[in-house]
C-alpha cells in the first residue's frame, strides 16, 4: 500500500530518521516510541509536510514528489497538537479542506455531527479548548476519499464518547472503503478496540517491526 525507500530526514544537517526500505500493506498500523523518537517526524514526512530525501510511493503509482497533488489527495493527517489561524471557525476550515479534498456531498456535516464539532461550528478556533481542536483536526483528516489516514496521538485530550465514535468510524472506513490507518499513542492502544495489522517501534532514527 505504501512503500518507503532510501528515506533520510535531517534537521540542520543532523540526521534524525533513516528508513532504507519499508513496505506497509493495507490495514491498521500502530507506531510506538517515546517522546522525541521520530514518530511525528515520520508521520509529517509521509503526509507531505516536511522535505526529505528518498522516495515515498502510495499504491505503487503515486510518488510524493513526482505526483504531489494526486498523492496528497489520498493521504490525510491529524496532528497531535493542531494549531489553526485563530480567527477561522470550524465551519471555515471544514469548508476549505472539504473543497480541496473534493469531499462527497454531506460528508462535512455528517462528520461534524458524529465527532461533536457542530456545537462549536461558528466559533473562532482561537477560543477552542485542546479537546475542541482535536475534534476538528480529526474531522479534517477524514474528509475526501483518502486511501491512508495518519492519526498522531488521537486519544490525547479526546473524551471517551468521542473516542468511541471515532474508532467506530475507523472500523467502518477500513472494512467498507478499504481505508488504511496509521496511529501513534502514548496511551493504551487496546483502548481503541481496533484489530492491528502490525506494530512498529520508532527510535534511534529507525523504524523496526515489533513481533
Amino acid at each position: 500500500m505504501l512503500t518507503v525507500s532510501n528515506l533520510t530526514k535531517a534537521y540542520d544537517g543532523r540526521t534524525v530518521l533513516t528508513v532504507p526500505e519499508l513496505d506497509l500493506p493495507p490495514g491498521i498500523h500502530y507506531f510506538r516510541g517515546g517522546n522525541g523518537s521520530g514518530k511525528t517526524t515520520f508521520f509529517r514526512t509521509v503526509a507531505g509536510l516536511l522535505p526529505f530525501s528518498g522516495h515515498i510511493t502510495l499504491d505503487g503509482q503515486y510518488e510524493i514528489n513526482r505526483n504531489p497533488v494526486a498523492y496528497r489527495m489520498r493521504v490525510n493527517y491529524a496532528e497531535a497538537e493542531p494549531l489553526y489561524p485563530n480567527f477561522l471557525t470550524a465551519r471555515d476550515l471544514s469548508g476549505f479542506v472539504g473543497r480541496a479534498k473534493q469531499a462527497p456531498a454531506g460528508q462535512v456535516e455528517a462528520l461534524a455531527e458524529t465527532l461533536g464539532v457542530t456545537s462549536f461550528w461558528t466559533q473562532p478556533t482561537g477560543q477552542f479548548s485542546s479537546g475542541m481542536l482535536k475534534k476538528l483536526s480529526l474531522l479534517l483528516a477524514l474528509l475526501g476519499k483518502p486511501r491512508l489516514v495518519l492519526l498522531d496521538e488521537p486519544l490525547t485530550t479526546l473524551d471517551v464518547q468521542t473516542a468511541a465514535r471515532l474508532f467506530d468510524l475507523v472500523w467502518q472506513l477500513r472494512n467498507t472503503q478499504d481505508v488504511s490507518f496509521w496511529l501513534t499513542s502514548h496511551q493504551d492502544v487496546s483502548l481503541t478496540g481496533l484489530t492491528l495489522t502490525a506494530s512498529w517501534q520508532v527510535g534511534n532514527g529507525l523504524i523496526t517491526p515489533l513481533s
